[in-house]
């Protein structure tokens, strides 16, 4: 995927905002690639756009030397709030939905998919449960299923943990990770977290507040949960801070690390 020059407005009662400036990225099959910036930077917008949700004012966004200009099955996203889920169908109904809707699959080769994943994030013994007998986290983990299955080029995920409590978020944290190394799809993933980015991301962009513009770009492959407290994890979630928010960083291509 591409995003070349991209800018993206919106309107408020009082005005119209400019969310980004002519951001520039490359995401690569199978990265972990993270938006990572301050509330308001415009990381959400972006993403939005990739999912096709809103066009760009200037520049455009290609998946596979297409360009996008609308939502598709192709490009899935997992939302932070908990109540993606329709509540009057189980959870099995909930993740095989979307294939039956779409057409992907007829209704007995969705359910036989939609279990496959409801087993890889750990909640086949759930599949006849409705949403409201399932906690925060297992609800996350039913809409990360339901994306999956739909296997797209392309997973989005908008700060999907930043509603839980601090032990969950570093399990789904883990599952998510596991997942990726079982299934290696490729994640677009936003969060205002310097050490979610740090654990999450193997390649994180900093966007600068709004409008928000790429101020420099970090390979995170050394780190993850594991680096978690150790010395140059600190030192890398300090210097990305200092990027973020000095005023006089500027706007920095690329960075081969954070250390």
């Amino acid at each position: 995927m591409a995003v070349r020059g991209v800018s993206l407005e919106y309107r408020t009662p009082e005005r119209v905002v400019r969310a980004t400036h002519r951001i520039d990225l490359d995401i690569h099959r199978a990265d972990r690639f993270v938006l990572l910036g301050p509330s308001g930077c415009g990381k959400s917008t972006l993403l939005k756009s990739i999912a096709g949700f809103i066009l760009p004012i200037e520049g455009e966004i290609v998946l596979d030397s297409r360009r996008v200009s609308e939502p598709g099955p192709d490009r899935i996203v997992v939302f932070q709030e908990f109540d993606q889920l329709p509540p009057w169908k189980s959870v099995l109904d909930n993740v095989a939905f979307p294939l039956v809707a779409s057409r992907a699959l007829g209704r007995r080769e969705a359910r036989e998919r939609a279990r496959h994943y409801l087993d890889k994030v750990g909640l086949a013994t759930f599949a006849d449960a409705f949403p409201h007998q399932l906690s925060g986290g297992m609800k996350q983990r039913v809409a990360i299923a339901r994306a999956l299955a739909m296997q797209p080029r392309v997973l989005l995920m908008d700060e999907p943990f930043a509603a839980l409590d601090a032990l969950t978020r570093r399990r789904m944290q883990e599952e998510l990770l596991g997942l990726w190394e079982e299934v290696r799809f490729t994640l677009l993933f936003v969060t205002h977290s310097i050490e979610e980015a740090l654990v999450i991301g193997n390649r994180v962009a900093l966007l600068s507040p709004r409008p928000g513009r790429v101020r420099a770009e970090i390979n995170a492959h050394e780190w993850g949960l594991h680096s978690l407290g150790g010395e140059t994890f600190q030192a890398a979630s300090r210097r990305i801070h200092r990027l973020l928010f000095d005023d006089g960083a500027g706007t920095v291509a690329s960075e081969e690390g954070a250390g």
